[in-house]
Formats: C-alpha cells, structure tokens, sequence
C-alpha cells in the first residue's frame, strides 16, 4: 500500500510516521463534510439551481404556450389545440429527459463530473431556440418541429438532474447537504413562477393588437419560450469552470494525491488547485473498486443495496405519475376554479397564465422551501413517508368526493388542492431527487440517480399519456375523479417504497455507500512516485 511519510520536528528531533492513502483520503473528505458553510457552497447552490429554475421553466411553460397556439393554428377548429398534438408536445419533453438521465448519469461517473456539467445547459439553449424559431412548412407542421425541439430540450433538462444533484451532494457540508441540495430543487417553483409572470407580462404588453388580432399571439407564445434560454446562458460560463469534485478524482480516478490537494483548496477557497502537481504526486492508488459492468451487477446484486436502488427508483416513478399527470393538465384545475376560458383570446390567455401563478404561489412554492428549512432537521425518509401518507389522503377525498366538493364550495376545492400541492413538495417531489444523490457509492452515484430519475420520467409518460387517453370517458373531463383516484394508489405504492431507502440526514457520503473497508489490492506495491516527503 502507498504511503505518506509525515516528518513533524518537535524541538532538536524530528518524528516520522506514515499515513495510508485510505486514511488521507478519509482526512480529505472530513475536512469537506465538516467545512464551514462559505461562498463557494452558495455559489454551487446558485450555478445548480439556476439550471433547474431553466428546466421547470422550460417544462411548465408549455402549459401557457399549448393555449396560446390554439388561437394561432387551430382557429378554425374552436381556437384549442387538438389533444393529441398537446400531448405529443408534452411528451416529447419527457421523453427526452429519459435519455438525457440515463446518458448523462452514466457519463458523469465514466468521464467525470466537471466535464459533462455545462454540456446539458447548452443543449437546453439550443433546444429552446429551437422552439422559438419553430414554423409551418411544406414537408413539416409546425407541430412536428416542436415534438422534435421538446426531445432535444428533455435531453438537457435530464442531463441535469444527476448532474446538479451530485455534484452539489458531493461538495456540500454533511450538516447542510439536504438543505443545499433541496434548495438547488426548490428553484424549480422560481421556474415555474417565472414562466406564469413573463406569459402575464407579454400577453399584457400585446393586449391592443391580441384583440385586433388573436394570431399577435404568435409573438407571444415565442417570447415566453425564448426568455427561458437567458437563465441559462448567464449560467453557462460558471457550469463550464467549476472544479471536479475531489471524491471523483479520489475514488473514480483514483488519483489521490491530486483529490487531496483539491479538497485542501477547496475547504480553503472553493477552487480547484489546478493540473500541476509540484511535488505531490499524481500517481493512480485504489482505494475502492473500479467501475465496470461485474462491479456494478456486484453492487447492486446484494440486497442491502439493490433494495435502495429499487426504492429510490421506483418512489420517484409513482410520485410522477400524479405530479406530471395533475402538472402537465392544469387546465382542468384552472377551469374548477374559474380560470380557465373567456370571452375573447386576450382574457382566455390571461387568465390561464394568472391562474397558474396564483396555484404556484399557493402550494408549490411554499412546498419547496418548507423542505430546505426542515430537512436537515426532520430527515429526507421521514419527509418523504410524511408526503407520500398526506397525498394519498389528499387524493382519496378529491378523487371520490370530486363532484360534490366542486358542488359544495370552489374555495373548499382551492383549499384542497393547495394542500396537495404543498405536500408534493414537502415530501416526495424534493426528496426523490437528494436520496439518490447520496445513498450510493461515487463511482455509481450519477448513473443510480440517472435511472431512479429516468424511472421517474417514465411515470410522468404513462400519466400524461393515460391522462390524455381517459380523462373524457363519458363526456369532457368526466373521468377526472376516477384518475385522481388512481393518483391515491400510486402514493399509498410510494409509501411501501419509501421503507427501502435508507435516512440520509447527517450522515456522510462514505457511511452512505455501505463500503466502509474497500481493501487496496495486494500488488499495490508503494514505489518512489507515491512516497511524499513533507508536510500537507
């Protein structure tokens, strides 16, 4: 085994003794775990979480746009977009997250983090330019040039979602991880918001020619896709030059001198120090498995881990199914409470667009950030088991007393769905995107948390699909109250699944991939590269 001969001089002598690579790996990363929260861990929170505010835009302000396009192309058919070309529109956005989670997930654990983070962002540029440029021709709708441009922005936004968790996980104090990354997620109600206030701005800013001419509407619906590449690109240039993260140097590279030296410069400025070396070497040490196909079947073959992996993965896909399915077809929502329609475009636009707003300020937001000042405190299972417990009430009452609520009392119905909406995002919704940040080993952590977001993206496929396919059986809207019904059982499935994660909170990233004593390999030989002289 490599070792570190430390000389400390104690008056006329000097004592000598040596430090394992494994124990100076350990010393490295108790230093990060136990930093003091500083501008870099805000920064990282900032860089991070404005790509979610990008995607929750991006994702979200389809909601307005689909009621927009209605009156630029669909005029002669009463002014809707038709169902299935608002959900191939939705979809293809879901789609592409699949791949981006899985590709990006993998890619960042078998290149690195530093590498692939930015790379995401800039295909969400190009994709949202895209839409905002997208029109009729002879060979193609105009439609089908927005399916393909959704695919290419779903890509991005899923290249995101392991890569921001990650890396904010891996730089993060053990006391305040949960509480950076929930803060990263919770940008994406910002986004959100911010989707809802640029549709209010715009449709007002046009609201003399919309009622000369509902097709200015053009205008409208590409400016407030446009506006969600500007985050994005102000966020580009600190994606593309933040440091990797010494756990990925140590544990994946394997290059443990250089790992320390990082983690040294970090802990002291929040950067990273850099490709040179002076005399420290560089030399490649194993102090945990390498990577590979064996290695991972290995991993996630034993139970104790396999199980976290299938909780992670499969919580995430029964909290989609309800949260895109209700998310992604607000209209109906917006209709129950007197927000959806109107005499002329300019109203029926506005008001879908205020509507949203006011469910996101209502219930979303304050969901969000309930979590980031709680979490460290009350625990990401106890959260998520919370959520999962409180929805599936939420949804049984809505689900089978649907008519009568909306009968009885709008406000009583408002009520209702704030609190559903609340805890979405105080519980599962936040805390299905930090367990799998943190629960597995770092050669593995991006590609697991890739697959427990794609499983999860998979959900919002099979609700949006299914919510298009069955919410008119009967009549508009009447089988409403029968899919918020088969909302209430895929919360009550979450909370079954939500035992086989384990509590994260205040522990570290190490005591969390349940690889406490990885043996180095005997032919790990020290040679005169891996023996340093001096004082770290």
């Amino acid at each position: 085994m490599a070792q570190v001969t430390q000389y400390v001089s104690s008056g006329t002598f000097e004592e000598s003794y040596t430090i394992s690579a494994a124990d100076r790996r350990r010393i490295a990363l108790e230093e990060i775990d136990n930093a003091k929260f500083g501008w870099f861990h805000i920064r990282a929170c900032i860089v991070s979480g404005i790509g979610f505010f990008t995607d929750a835009y991006d994702i979200f302000a389809i909601n307005l746009v689909s009621a927009m396009i209605g009156f630029v192309y669909w005029h002669e058919s009463g002014n809707k977009t038709p169902a299935n070309v608002d959900t191939a529109i939705k979809v293809a956005c879901s789609v592409g997250t699949v791949v981006g989670q899985l590709a990006f997930g993998y890619l960042a654990d078998r290149v690195g983090r530093k590498r692939m983070y930015g790379v995401e962002l800039i295909i969400i540029i190009i994709g949202t330019i895209g839409q905002a440029l997208a029109g009729n021709g002879p060979g193609v709708s105009f439609w089908g040039i927005m399916v393909f441009w959704r695919v290419i922005v779903g890509i991005g936004i899923g290249g995101d979602y392991p890569l921001s968790s990650v890396i904010t996980a891996e730089f993060a104090t053990t006391k305040r991880r949960g509480a950076m990354m929930a803060a990263v997620f919770a940008m994406q109600g910002i986004g959100q918001v911010a989707a809802s206030i640029v549709g209010i701005i715009t449709t007002a800013a046009f609201k003399s020619a919309i009622d000369s001419d509902p097709t200015y509407l053009d205008y409208v619906w590409r400016i407030v896709i446009g506006v969600g590449a500007v985050p994005g690109v102000l966020a580009l240039y600190y994606r593309l030059t933040i440091p990797e993260t010494p756990r990925y140097t140590m544990d994946v590279e394997q290059k443990i001198e250089k790992g320390i030296r990082d983690a040294k410069a970090f802990v002291e400025n929040g950067a990273s120090s850099g490709d040179y070396t002076d005399n420290i070497a560089v030399a490649r040490e194993e102090t945990s498995p390498k990577a590979s196909w064996a290695d991972f079947c290995h991993y996630f073959g034993q139970w104790k881990n396999g199980k976290v992996l299938l909780g992670t993965a499969y919580s995430w896909f029964a909290l989609d199914v309800a949260w895109y399915g209700l998310g992604l077809n607000n209209s109906i929502i917006l209709n129950n409470i007197g927000f959806s329609g109107g005499p002329d475009p300019y109203t029926s636009v506005f008001k879908t667009c205020v509507g949203n707003l006011i469910i996101q300020l209502l219930g979303s937001v304050p969901g969000y950030w309930i979590s980031v000042f709680t979490i460290d405190r009350l625990g990401r299972k106890f959260i998520q088991i919370m959520g999962f417990v409180m929805l599936t009430v939420m949804f049984v009452i809505l689900g089978f007393a649907y008519q009568p609520i909306l009968d009885t009392s709008t406000a009583l119905f408002i009520v209702l769905y704030t609190i559903t909406q609340i805890f979405f995002n105080f519980g599962p919704n936040t805390t299905t995107f930090i367990v799998p940040g943190e629960c597995f080993p770092t050669r593995y952590r991006s590609t697991a948390h890739g697959i427990s977001a794609a499983s999860g993206k998979v959900g919002s496929i099979v609700a949006q699909v299914g919510f298009g396919l069955l919410k008119d059986i009967g009549g508009t809207s009447k089988w409403i109250n029968h899919l918020l019904q088969i909302f209430a059982f895929f919360m009550l499935t979450g909370i079954f699944s939500s035992f086989l994660i384990p509590e994260t909170a205040g522990k570290s990233l190490e005591e969390l991939s349940r690889e406490d004593d990885v043996p180095s390999p005997s032919n790990n030989k020290a040679d005169s590269d891996d023996i340093v002289k001096g004082t770290y």
